[in-house]
């Protein structure tokens, strides 16, 4: 497999939809609004595989101290193939002179992440409000 990388913010709806609901994301249902919100965030990599999407990290930042990853997803019939390493060490570097990159990790990720070197707080926990259900 040779998986490409690429840093547009310009997807089409089916693409986004099929990605997101591929890992049972409940935003996969709003294809249109996920086609705006790639135009908007700051760092969008996406990983393909020839033309089909498998992979994709997003993030927003401050522009000079914090970034924060809002998305990282892989196709589950892409998963364990480094994808997932490769675009967070792909934020890394974009962030590298930043002092903080934030991530919310659902609880059954924690190790990747850990694994990419984020720690968990010992004082923080996420909070939200919404209206999604994954």
């Amino acid at each position: 497999m040779n998986i490409k990388y690429t840093d547009k913010h310009n997807f089409n709806k089916n693409e986004l939809e099929e990605l997101f609901l591929s890992v049972d994301w409940s935003s996969g249902h709003y294809p249109e609004k996920l086609c705006v919100a790639m135009k908007n965030f700051n760092t969008v990599f996406s990983a393909y595989d020839k033309d089909k999407l498998v992979g994709m990290v997003c993030a927003m930042d401050d522009g000079v101290m914090n970034a924060y990853v809002h998305y990282l997803l892989v196709n589950p019939d892409y998963q364990d193939q480094k994808i997932g390493r490769t675009l967070i060490e792909k934020i890394k570097e974009k962030y590298e002179s930043y002092l903080r990159i934030a991530v919310i990790a659902y609880d059954n990720e924690m190790n990747f992440y850990n694994n990419c070197g984020f720690e968990k707080s010992k004082d923080a926990s996420p909070m939200f409000i919404t209206s999604l259900w994954t």
